[in-house]
């Protein structure tokens, strides 16, 4: 029975080079249990996995017993008995040392029930967190709650009092946390890295005169850190009433934010180095996973007036061309008014313009709707002349403003929708059913909270019937109910918000 040594080891390049096999099947076989997991031997090391050399026996082992017909459970079970029987399946955690100078010790668990490298988010078991550029947590595991922050930080809904900074200055993490100084540095870093240090006092709301002063003062002191793709820095945390514990800091850098992950410096679970290697993975999991949060958005709802007859008519190549070109024309007016993609509905879209990102996001939301309805009448233009087809291309547009939580759906898939629940979109996507004929159709509620100085440049009221005749009125509203009370089909289709008062905004 071969028994397998711990004091030589190769990295997993080599591995795959000496074997000729690819990283899926290394994979394959650590979650099998039939090689073990790998090991980082020191913080420098990176995200480079070490194997004990005699894994490149065992994996030759495999390839004779497959060449030979064997089926892959009578591999395992041959493999298992011929090289790490001393293991046994239903055992503790094995530790074995493999570095004598450094003392590190890492831990193995062979078997079956091993995770492999099919890591998840939820298969980390160490502290992590995520922090978008305002240094607030947008998302964070149970471990780092315990472990960093010593409270619950996913009840925390307004986003603001999220704000690392303003946890570590709380009376409750300096009684938590020996060393708290040392942690609140270590993140100042990236931000002196990123801001300047005249945003300290904008960092949170209500940050008090010497909460700016102190944290000037950390800022003075802070190193200067290269924001490469992975950063790594060991840690030590020195709980109160608790023992000190070493961790690595993999501090990983996305256009959304920065991810935390704090790993015990003696060992690294299976299959994490190749996780945090794969960043689209991590990124997509993060952000389908945000922390709900309270803000306050102007939400702009679009639908193509007529769809389904358009459809009708069109060839599907052509109709697909039609709307793909569409919402093309849509994403580049979006993101020169800071607006972020919500979802697709039917044939036409939901996007939001968040206020914390922009204060002119009213504003930005109606300056947006007037641009893409001239835009459309270009399109609209095009395409008649393409097709010599009387067809308009009508994109019918409802915008709200209001407060409500805000978070991210669908994560199951390769694309993050973000969504708000409650009546300030369902408000806003009825409102563009209203609409008609390209029109820009608003609440009472938005225009209140557009300042005088912009309300006066903005032409917005309605049509309303005065002797017979349809007479534009300006700077007043209606209630929905008066907008349709000649037509019953109307009427009982908006009862739902019959009293909401409203307007259109002609430009």
């Amino acid at each position: 029975m071969a028994k397998i040594n711990t004091q030589k080891l190769i990295n997993s390049d080599e591995l795959l080079d000496k074997c000729e096999i690819t990283m899926p099947t290394l994979n394959y076989y650590i979650k099998l249990g039939i090689v073990p997991k790998p090991v980082v031997k020191s913080p420098e090391d990176g995200l480079t996995g070490y194997f004990p050399a005699e894994v490149i026996d065992i994996i030759d082992k495999v390839k004779q017993l497959k060449n030979e017909g064997e089926t892959m459970g009578e591999i395992v079970r041959k493999v298992k008995d011929s090289t790490v029987k001393e293991y046994d399946e239903n055992s503790e955690t094995k530790q074995v040392r493999f570095d004598e100078r450094t003392e590190n010790v890492v831990r193995y668990k062979i078997g079956a029930d091993s995770v492999g490298l099919s890591v998840t988010l939820e298969d980390i078991q160490a502290p992590a967190y995520l922090l978008n550029y305002q240094f607030e947590i947008e998302w964070i595991n149970e471990q780092a709650e315990e472990t960093i922050f010593g409270k619950k930080i996913r009840t925390i809904r307004e986003v603001e009092s999220r704000n690392v900074f303003r946890l570590f200055l709380n009376w409750e993490f300096s009684s938590f946390m020996k060393n708290c100084e040392e942690i609140l540095q270590y993140h100042m870093y990236f931000f002196k890295a990123r801001q300047q240090k005249e945003q300290i006092p904008g960092l949170y709301a209500d940050i008090s005169g010497k909460e700016v002063e102190y944290l000037q003062k950390v800022y003075d002191d802070a190193n200067d850190t290269p924001m490469e793709k992975i950063h790594q820095q060991l840690i030590t945390l020195v709980e109160k009433d608790r023992s000190e514990e070493q961790y690595v800091v993999y501090t990983i850098f996305y256009r959304e934010g920065m991810f935390f992950l704090y790993l015990p410096a003696n060992s690294v679970p299976v299959g994490i180095t190749e996780y945090l290697s794969n960043r689209g993975t991590v990124l997509r999991e993060l952000l389908s996973q945000r922390l709900p949060t309270l803000v306050s958005f102007s939400v702009f709802v679009a639908d193509l007036q007529g769809s389904v007859r358009i459809c009708a008519e069109l060839p599907p190549e052509e109709y697909f061309e039609l709307i793909n070109s569409m919402r093309k024309l849509l994403e580049e007016s979006f993101k020169k008014y800071q607006g972020i993609f919500g979802k697709c509905i039917g044939d036409g879209a939901v996007y939001y313009f968040l206020k914390k990102q922009d204060p002119d996001y009213i504003m930005n939301s109606i300056n947006c709707a007037i641009e893409i309805r001239k835009n459309m009448e270009r399109f609209s233009s095009e395409w008649k002349t393409r097709k010599k087809w009387y067809n308009d291309l009508h994109l019918n547009i409802g915008i709200n403003e209001g407060q409500e939580y805000f978070s991210t759906t669908a994560p199951s898939s390769t694309n993050i929708e973000f969504t708000a629940l409650g009546d300030t979109i369902n408000y806003a996507a009825r409102l563009s059913n209203l609409a008609r004929h390209g029109s820009i159709i608003t609440t009472k509620n938005l225009m209140n909270k557009v300042d005088e100085k912009n309300k006066k440049k903005l032409r917005f009221g309605v049509m309303k019937l005065i002797n017979e005749k349809n007479v534009f009125v300006e700077k007043v509203f209606s209630q929905v109910i008066d907008l349709v009370k000649d037509d019953e089909t109307r009427r009982e289709r908006f009862a739902d918000i019959a009293a909401l008062p409203v307007t259109e905004i002609f430009g």
